[in-house]
């Protein structure tokens, strides 16, 4: 079976891509830019076979084009924005017509196409601050508070995907990610802060120190992990919910981290920020947000979240250190 991914050349979008061709699916990727070198050549080592379209997520010709030629009978929504606060002053329109509009092109294109199965990936950043006060963040029993625009419009996205679900009468699942790093995360001009793991393990590989705003604890998420809990919702027939939260399952603290990367890096040092010194690793924001209950992804998928700490520390490391200009 045939899935096309919009937002494909992004860092979720290609471990998505390799999680499907790894179990032999086929994947049409769909990106303004596209996969770096290094990910074309690790798709050719998988058992599916991998397409490109390149072109935006807001062109439905484009789209339609690209289901029809390459017979496609799924489609994941993934492309987005990841915006920082400057870019959400200097262009709120780019931000907001990618993620809501780009969703409403792809799906309106697949009602056109006869696909009936898709899964929009929706984000923890629905949740926004009510991640400040609440236990445990489970799907419709916390309240939205989105604070960003990228936020403001995942759960517009989120909310406009399983309307049009409804008036075509296609399947549509929205899986929210947790905070993902690994494998192929790196500048692509659409996020515009990168992981707090993954800032530090650069700065570790180098032997520098890393000044943190705090000890950081979340339930940091693998993006392997991610890429199979998407999988999950993708394959699954007949799922009883439209919303699901997609995440680790368990949390970590940025000091476990920092102490794993000094036993590989002894160089490398760490510390957090004292009364009025200038952090240089960007925390994304002044709380550390619940974790996200996943008792429901795994009940109806019998999703396994695989990577722990320390196996998803020494995947990464090893991936990173082959692949540092992916």
């Amino acid at each position: 079976m045939t899935t096309l991914i919009s937002g494909s050349s992004g860092f979720v979008g290609i471990a998505l891509t390799e999680e499907l061709l790894e179990h032999g699916e086929d994947v049409v990727g769909l990106d303004i830019v596209a996969p770096p070198p290094a990910a074309i050549h690790a798709f050719k080592s998988k058992k599916g076979r991998f397409s490109f379209a390149q072109g935006s997520t807001l062109d439905s010709a484009l789209i339609e084009e690209a289901m029809t030629r390459h017979g496609v009978r799924r489609l994941v929504a993934l492309a987005a924005i990841t915006a920082g606060p400057d870019r959400e002053k200097d262009d709120p329109y780019t931000i907001t017509n990618v993620t809501i509009g780009g969703t409403v092109t792809a799906i309106a294109a697949a009602a056109k196409r006869g696909i009936k199965r898709i899964v929009y990936v929706s984000s923890g950043a629905v949740y926004g601050a009510s991640g400040e006060t609440a236990g445990i963040l489970i799907e419709e029993e916390v309240l939205q508070r989105p604070e960003g625009l990228y936020g403001i419009s995942k759960q517009a996205a989120e909310a406009s995907a399983l309307r049009l679900g409804k008036l075509y009468g296609i399947d549509v699942v929205a899986g929210r990610l947790g905070t993902c790093f690994g494998p192929w995360e790196r500048e692509t001009g659409v996020r515009d802060t990168l992981s707090a793991l993954l800032q530090v393990l650069r700065i570790a590989q180098h032997g520098g120190e890393a000044i943190l705003p705090r000890n950081s604890t979340r339930d940091w998420l693998y993006v392997r992990d991610g890429a199979a809990g998407l999988h999950a919702l993708l394959r699954t027939p007949r799922l009883p919910h439209a919303i699901y939260n997609v995440a680790a399952g368990f949390e970590f603290s940025t000091d476990q981290w920092c102490a794993l990367l000094k036993e590989k890096f002894p160089r490398f040092q760490w510390h957090n920020a004292r009364h009025g010194e200038q952090p240089n690793i960007n925390l994304y924001n002044t709380y550390d947000r619940a974790s996200m209950n996943i008792s429901r992804l795994r009940r109806d998928t019998n999703f396994l979240p695989k990577y722990d700490l320390p196996l998803a520390f020494e995947d990464f490391e090893a991936w990173h250190k082959i692949n540092q200009t992916a």
